[in-house]
């Protein structure tokens, strides 16, 4: 019996428990699975019997497994039994660039940062010798790890799509996912999901000519990947690494906001919930009462979108030059050389964590600093830890001097460096202090020591440590957050290694 008539609760492999068929076509079905010997949730595609493309979908899973760009949705399992061929990848949470278009163009910086990432992503996978092809709205997803593109080669494999330049004709696809950011319209007949744009002679009218308030550098960016007519000398986009330097050069900065007259703080941290390939209206219905029910709405939803893409955009660049090493992901942000590490000095592991506002009264902040969310930094799990959203300006909104996350050590220790991946966008600083309580008040606080002076953070980052001050608490204390948009700020760590030596 093929796997393609298989019934909820068919077990593949041994181990791969079918649960929801999410997606399906001529020859071929999608399902949502749980892989009970990982205990996590992962996409099955199952195949009708004589499907006639099954080698050439194997074969690009194959290759597509061998990629591990994290913004590359990953291919876990391939088995090639012709009878019962599946393929096993990553389920991708999050929601499409298609659902966040459902309601109109995107703020067009925050959209070009998003294909800016697709585009740094795909250039990975060409200097590998692979291609997308089949790229769609629904292709991209954001998550709480950013930009995640899925698909890549096994769409195309599946819908029979081939080309005879690959590069230039992913580039394409981008360049209409980046008008469709910017105007809300789509520049081609094969995507009835959006209006389709407006033709002059034949071709797409540009993105300024149909939406006010486009950047002049985002039109000119968005008519050269398309091979539109274009004032600029340069000539057309023909590759995604072009694609994503040109938008990374094009893209403005945020500016940064004036603080208001009475600053207020935000406890509420958005996170992308809606699953790869869900395409169930009972679940949009679902999410967008609970917006209802939080007091947020599809503004803010496109503003968390501009700060998943911007935690990852700094990578967009490094990706894309010539020292990019295939198949890694590059590192993002500035990180020191471990120094003057001792020689006895080893990896030590926090036995917890916990959120640190000692300078905010518990009433005030009864969550400590989302302390709840701590532990997330020592389980690798999805997100981490980020401090409470701030309004107004990058110091707390004016409500006090700084904030953190403590690690307790259980023991007393001394520490030669502390590597922290914080999120991937410039503004925030940091310091560490050490300490032998844990106790949520600005005196223990003011008795901590500073292990390193204030400096600015981004991306992975190395505190190099020089003092012998020991104690059981570790503090990665922020003195200032950076921007999400939106006149809001925070900050995030998503992982954490120590090392030295038992005091």
């Amino acid at each position: 019996m093929s796997t393609f008539t298989s019934e909820p609760g068919t077990k593949l492999g041994g181990r791969y428990r079918l649960e929801d068929r999410v997606a399906a076509a001529a020859g071929w079905a999608a399902w949502k699975a749980i892989d009970e010997i990982l205990a996590r949730a992962v996409t099955v595609i199952t195949f009708a019997p004589g499907f006639p493309r099954i080698r050439e979908v194997v074969t690009a899973a194959r290759a597509a497994s061998r990629l591990t760009d994290a913004r590359l949705a990953q291919v876990f399992d391939v088995e090639e039994d012709w009878d019962r061929a599946y393929i096993v990848m990553e389920w991708a949470a999050g929601e499409t660039l298609g659902d966040l278009l459902s309601a109109g163009p995107m703020e067009p910086s925050a959209g070009a940062r998003i294909v800016a990432e697709a585009a740094a992503a795909l250039s990975v996978a060409h200097s590998a010798g692979l291609a997308h092809l089949c790229l769609t709205p629904e292709s991209l997803r954001w998550t709480t790890g950013g930009v995640k593109v899925t698909g890549l080669g096994i769409d195309a494999a599946l819908a029979g799509l081939t080309a005879d330049d690959p590069e230039a004709a992913d580039t394409r696809a981008l360049g209409r996912l980046l008008y469709a950011t910017l105007t809300g319209l789509w520049p081609g007949p094969d995507y009835p999901a959006l209006p389709p744009a407006p033709l002059s002679e034949g071709q797409p009218r540009s993105p300024r000519q149909v939406r006010a308030g486009v950047p002049a550098a985002l039109d000119e960016v968005t008519c050269r990947a398309l091979q539109l007519r274009s004032r600029s000398a340069e000539g057309g986009l023909t590759s995604p690494g072009a694609l994503a330097r040109a938008l990374s050069a094009a893209i403005p900065p945020d500016p940064v906001p004036a603080a208001p007259d009475h600053p207020q703080r935000q406890d509420t941290r958005p996170a992308a919930d809606r699953p790869y390939w869900n395409s169930d209206p009972r679940e949009t219905q679902h999410w967008q009462e609970r917006d209802r029910r939080r007091g947020t709405g599809s503004k803010v939803r496109v503003a968390v979108v501009a700060l998943l893409s911007l935690i990852v955009i700094a990578g967009v660049v490094a990706a894309t030059s010539p020292l990019w090493h295939h198949g890694h992901a590059a590192v993002v942000g500035h990180s020191h050389p471990a120094g003057h590490a001792s020689p006895v000095s080893a990896v030590l592991t926090p036995v917890s964590a916990s959120g640190f506002d000692p300078l905010t009264s518990v009433t005030d902040d009864p969550g400590d600093e989302n302390s709840a969310e701590a532990e997330n930094v020592l389980s690798h799990a999805s997100g981490g830890w980020a401090t409470q959203q701030y309004i107004g300006n990058a110091y707390f909104g004016g409500l006090k001097k700084g904030t953190g996350l403590i690690l307790d050590m259980g023991k007393p220790v001394r520490v030669s460096s502390v590597t922290v991946q914080f999120a991937g966008i410039p503004g925030a600083e940091a310091q560490l202090k050490i300490g032998n309580s844990d106790a949520r008040s600005p005196a223990n606080l003011a008795s901590m020591t500073d292990l390193t002076p204030v400096t600015a953070v981004q991306g992975s980052y190395t505190f190099t440590v020089h003092s012998s001050a020991s104690g059981q608490f570790i503090v990665i204390w922020f003195t200032r957050l950076p921007s999400v948009g939106g006149g809001k700020f925070m900050g995030q760590i998503t992982a954490i290694t120590i090392q030295g030596a038992a005091a």
